[in-house]
């Protein structure tokens, strides 16, 4: 149902929203999101622009929509784990079955490794350009350390001291490794959906404003839902029968799974589910993408792990100009910007020894 051209594409897709909400919620006197907290305000400003549209629109959007990027991200991580873990392998020539068996220790090791790497890179080079423009943030050393090491999700006041912003992703996937491989690894699916369902009770119990929801969705709780997914559609892929569908029907079906999502973001309970939505919308969405979107769309997803770094980096340089009222120019430069300078961090990712995964086969005699 999903090829790996599919996945590629719904990274770039993914990063997209994501570069383009972290420029337009900064501007400031633009409708904010409504990510790790539900905010009535923030709906009824929503509600206002769309009544009252004006040639910020797009940017409003962006800014309340593009976060929703991150729970594809999820979705796609959790099915990509068990593509690589959890298929059946072939067993060698005139020999026993192999079975799939990953030590934990090796297995955590290797992942935060392969994000040290991305997070390395991209956060060296913020500080750098953060500390030669205006607005400069003080950084604490236990903040720092804590960012390093992929714990910052878990102190007080995350969305405080977690600078730029979206770096507070690596946590959540470390986190997310860490339920995998305990919880979820080759065990039950029903376990996955017992843990989504605590995960989402968790949250129905908070206030929607409040800082116990916030704390939870900065963590691995807010991002099951979309993770689980993944893992379950991994598994059930095969077993799933939908119609083969044309081109203009998967973007039918995208446009009135968008139309639920903009629907549910007036109520609470519905807003929770709105990452599993934004999932199925998206991969409608892609698969009726025309051959030439789909080319540059695969292009941005091959660039996608660079272009998390780096975007917060052409942000910090080019927000000036948005504030100075040139919002759109400022958008433009920024776009391009980040895309270039995603090619270059790459570069220098691609230059760092990739690390490896030690113990993950054990073989049957």
């Amino acid at each position: 149902m999903l090829t790996r051209t599919e996945c590629t594409a719904l990274r770039g897709l993914a990063i997209v929203a994501i570069m383009l909400h972290n420029y337009c919620h900064f501007i400031g006197r633009i409708v904010q999101e409504n990510e790790y907290q539900y905010h009535e305000q923030h709906n009824d400003q929503l509600w206002n622009i769309l009544s009252n549209p004006d040639v910020l629109l797009p940017v409003h959007l962006l800014s309340y929509f593009g976060h929703y990027g991150v729970p594809v991200f999820l979705f796609l991580s959790g099915l990509g784990l068990v593509m690589k873990y959890e298929a059946p392998l072939n067993p060698p020539k005139g020999g026993k079955i192999v079975s799939p068996s990953l030590n934990p220790i090796p297995f955590l090791r290797y992942h935060y490794l392969k994000l040290l790497r991305m997070l390395v890179v991209g956060f060296v080079l913020f500080v750098i350009i953060d500390t030669v423009t205006p607005g400069r943030f003080h950084f604490h050393w236990y903040n720092v350390l804590a960012q390093l090491t992929m714990t910052i999700n878990l102190l007080p006041t995350p969305d405080k001291i977690i600078w730029p912003g979206i770096y507070w992703f690596f946590g959540l996937m470390m986190e997310l490794y860490l339920v995998y491989r305990l919880m979820l690894y080759r065990r039950s699916s029903w376990l996955t959906v017992g843990l989504i369902a605590v995960c989402w009770l968790l949250q129905v119990v908070c206030e929607p404003d409040g800082e116990t929801l916030n704390r939870l969705r900065y963590n691995f709780i807010g991002g099951m839902l979309p993770f689980g997914a993944g893992v379950l559609f991994a598994r059930y892929e095969e077993k799933l029968k939908l119609p083969v569908l044309r081109p203009y029907q998967w973007l039918i079906v995208s446009l009135l799974v968008f139309a639920a999502v903009f629907a549910m973001c007036f109520n609470f309970q519905t807003w929770l589910w709105i990452p599993l939505l934004i999932v199925v919308g998206s991969i409608a969405f892609v698969k009726a993408l025309p051959s030439g979107l789909m080319k540059v769309t695969v292009w941005l997803g091959s660039l996608s792990a660079a272009m998390f770094v780096a975007h917060p980096i052409a942000r910090k340089l080019l927000i000036i100009v948005a504030w100075k009222d040139d919002i759109y120019d400022g958008l433009m430069l920024y776009i391009v910007v980040t895309i270039g300078l995603s090619w270059a961090v790459k570069q220098i990712i691609d230059r760092i020894p990739a690390p490896k995964l030690k113990g993950k086969m054990k073989s049957e005699k």
